[in-house]
């Protein structure tokens, strides 16, 4: 099925990928492209419909972010967001400016004219302007058709040649009614059909593995999160039983989290599936190792020498199976790599390996893998299990790891997952775990002068993981868990909590 496409032409915007997202909840197919793109490429990708996003810079300095400007006359509807829009009327002979006011935050937007962008929605309605340089004079054949108190011109169209331009950010969730603007641009003015569905996802992708793979046997590295296992599943549904999947236990995993993966894959999807279990090497290998970058490096070095050897066995396997999504393609800013390299998902594979990459998630984003997931019929503990480190425990220790502690924070994390599952706040949270810290404090139980660890709780709120801020957990839920972690763990005689944003801190301790 072929899917309407519109692209995204990133201006260095913090919300470009926001808008590519909007643009794919209305069903419609989106991805983002540099401004460097030439304009011949970007036609031949033969777009329903283009987008300017904002960004930091003035249409005024040096150098500034342009695009080439035979862009209004293709014949491709066109709509400018904030830095977008400002160029717009600068390329095509209007005014920008510096003014006395700008504009940050909740503006009340006044519709002035009838505007298929603002079709059916009210004269009034709140948006979310970011802008110091302001549109003072409109391009001649177009008509303003929206203003704030202290912005005469804040949307302005061209009918005729289908360019429209809005000085406020219809993507971002402060704008009430920005979803419904989006749409208006979409299915009014490109006459995009909604058809990007996770149905139609899923059919497409089944097909495009089935021609890439032919009858060849593929083989998979399941890591246990989210991302290899909807691929894998997806695979699986297109070729069956050509595909192998291999589970490299490194001993390091949540509790329970092993048993998960090889019953949702040989159980439930019938997948032939090679589950090595490696605990004693990955021990061996970071036995004395207490820098976290060098436990990072040990582990990275001992799965690609395990991996190694059990690919050895699957000499007929031509493809490899990565859970690479459209967030890495986009901070690559590369073209397909032909082998496999260090950033790809399944923990930094040599360069010589001769697999030919099958990637089905590399057009999509987190939530749409997560939805995919569910339509795939994989159980909601994997489809919505929040971000675990490719380390696993180990760098949730911090220090030295050994047997002893590795159970301590396993038993200590479950109590953590567990209780904030039951207190029905795990799907607000980016993450929620526990921190083992590798020094030994004095406390007192049953009367007796105690000498053991700390556990750490950890719970933070985010979008993204770029920024985060520590969650402001119940009294009550944080008193259940300190009791219970305290009681039910040996060798843990105190609880705290991080309270630490993202910056200064980062959500990982290590």
């Amino acid at each position: 099925m072929a899917f309407d496409n519109v692209l995204v032409v990133d201006f260095g915007a913090q919300y470009a990928q926001l808008i590519a997202r909007r643009v794919r909840e209305a069903h419609v197919y989106s991805e983002i492209v540099p401004r460097t793109m030439p304009l011949s490429e970007m036609l031949a990708r033969k777009p329903a419909g283009i987008i300017l996003s904002g960004g930091p810079a003035s249409v005024h300095v040096p150098g500034a972010p342009s695009i080439d400007d035979a862009l209004y006359d293709s014949g491709v509807p066109v709509l400018g967001i904030c830095y977008g829009a400002q160029l717009i009327a600068q390329q095509l002979g209007g005014e920008v400016a510096r003014t006395d006011v700008a504009e940050y935050g909740r503006t009340s937007l006044e519709v002035t004219g009838s505007s298929g962008l603002f079709a059916g929605l009210p004269s009034e309605q709140d948006v979310w302007m970011s802008h110091a340089d302001s549109i003072v004079r409109a391009p001649t054949g177009f008509r303003v058709t929206a203003r704030t108190g202290v912005v005469p011109i804040a949307a302005l169209e061209d009918v005729e040649r289908a360019v429209y331009a809005v000085q406020f950010h219809p993507e971002v969730a402060h704008t009430a009614r920005g979803q419904e603007v989006l749409k208006h641009f979409l299915y009014d003015v490109c006459g995009c059909l909604p058809r990007w569905t996770m149905t139609s996802i899923v059919e497409q992708a089944v097909e495009l593995i089935r021609s890439q793979v032919g009858d060849e046997k593929v083989i998979c590295g399941l890591s246990g999160g989210v991302d290899s296992a909807v691929a894998a599943a997806l695979v699986h549904k297109a070729v069956g039983d050509q595909l192998t999947c291999v589970f490299v236990d490194t001993g390091l995993m949540r509790a329970g989290e092993s048993e998960q993966v090889e019953d949702t894959f040989r159980r439930q999807f019938k997948v032939d599936l090679v589950h090595v279990k490696a605990a004693d090497r990955f021990l061996e290998a970071l036995d004395g190792v207490d820098d976290p970058e060098q436990k990072r490096k040990a582990i990275g070095n001992t799965f690609i020498r395990v991996f190694e050897e059990v690919a050895a066995d699957f000499e007929d396997a031509r493809f490899l199976v990565q859970g690479t999504l459209y967030p890495d393609i986009i901070e690559s800013g590369t073209k397909d790599a032909a082998r496999i390299k260090s950033h790809h998902n399944v923990g930094g594979l040599p360069d010589d390996m001769q697999f030919e990459l099958v990637e089905p998630l590399r057009n999509l984003f987190k939530d749409e893998v997560r939805a995919v997931g569910e339509e795939l019929g994989l159980p909601e503990e994997i489809v919505w299990r929040q971000p675990f480190p490719g380390p696993g425990l180990a760098v949730r220790i911090v220090g030295t790891v050994t047997p002893e502690r590795l159970e301590i924070l396993r038993q200590a994390d479950a109590i953590v997952i567990e209780e904030i599952k039951r207190a029905g706040v795990y799907a607000e949270l980016w993450q929620s775990f526990a921190v083992l810290l590798a020094i030994r404090t004095v406390g007192v139980m049953g009367d007796e002068r105690t000498y053991a660890y700390p556990v750490i709780v950890r719970a933070v709120v985010s979008d993204d993981a770029m920024t985060a801020d520590w969650a402001r957990l119940p009294h009550d839920l944080l008193e259940c868990l300190s009791s219970r972690i305290i009681a039910e763990v040996p060798g843990v005689n105190r609880v705290a909590l991080d309270i630490t944003s993202k910056p200064p801190g980062t959500i990982e301790w290590e």
